[in-house]
């Protein structure tokens, strides 16, 4: 089972990697290519060192799940499946020119709303069907996010550019109840308050005459396990936690 997992997560980052990949490989050329030379809007962009601005957008968050190798024999789990499901975030961007206009570090202090669905079944060992026993563990966040991104940008061709990222960001969840009293008559799964993650992303921008328009897409790992293990129905046959998110974001810029 742990093994059916790490094949699952390789495949969910290779698939968003690949989306990725292919569409600034295709829609960059065709945009570029389809278009004359003309005027530019707000020129004076690339010689400004700071760029400030605000980000709106959507996530899918999930947990990549290890379970404990004797999970069945002790449990009687025979699946458990962590379920992506959709958030928000909002943030404040930052964006420095690092020497020239291609490359560029950007900090973007972020607001995000996620929610993780853990999905267990267990044998049933008293139905005379042998119909198995199914249950689900919800687990909500309110983040603070700190990411720290370098930016690659391609050189701008009339009003568009693209660009690849590549970073980490440092999270705090202000809704964990890492240190909150279990509650064994209905007990809840505990994650870290505190988590580090790595991420990789890329965008497409626009510019219009008064400000930057941008859209982004990035992948964003945990380098460590966010799971507390308490000896909680729902904690025994989990090993370890790790938080993943595909972010959507609006980028504007002046």
């Amino acid at each position: 089972m742990r093994d059916s997992k790490q094949y699952s997560t390789g495949n969910s980052v290779i698939c968003c990697m690949k989306f990725l990949i292919i569409f600034l490989a295709f829609v960059t050329p065709l945009f570029l290519f389809s278009q004359k030379e003309k005027t530019k809007n707000y020129k004076r962009f690339d010689e400004r060192t700071f760029h400030f601005g605000f980000m709106l957008g959507a996530n899918k968050s999930s947990f990549i799940v290890y379970q404990n190798i004797d999970a069945y024999s002790k449990y009687g789990l025979t699946s458990l499946t962590s379920q992506a499901t959709p958030g928000g975030q909002v943030g404040i961007v930052s964006t420095m020119k690092i020497g020239t206009p291609v490359v560029r570090l950007r900090f973007i202090p972020t607001l995000s709303f996620q929610e993780r669905v853990l999905n267990y079944t267990y044998k049933n060992t008293t139905d005379p069907k042998g119909k198995d026993i199914s249950a689900q563990e919800r687990v909500g966040s309110t983040d603070l996010d700190f990411p720290l991104m370098f930016q690659f940008r391609t050189l701008r061709f009339n009003n568009f550019a693209a660009y690849l990222l590549v970073g980490g960001q440092y999270t705090i969840d202000l809704q964990s109840q890492e240190k909150a009293a279990q509650n064994y008559l209905d007990p809840f799964i505990k994650i870290r308050r505190k988590d580090y993650q790595g991420q990789i992303g890329g965008g497409v921008e626009f510019f219009a005459p008064y400000f930057k328009f941008g859209i982004e897409l990035k992948y964003s790992q945990s380098f460590k396990n966010s799971f507390i293990q308490d000896n909680t129905k729902p904690s025994n046959p989990i090993d370890k936690l790790y938080n993943n998110v595909i972010w959507l974001s609006f980028i504007f810029e002046g």
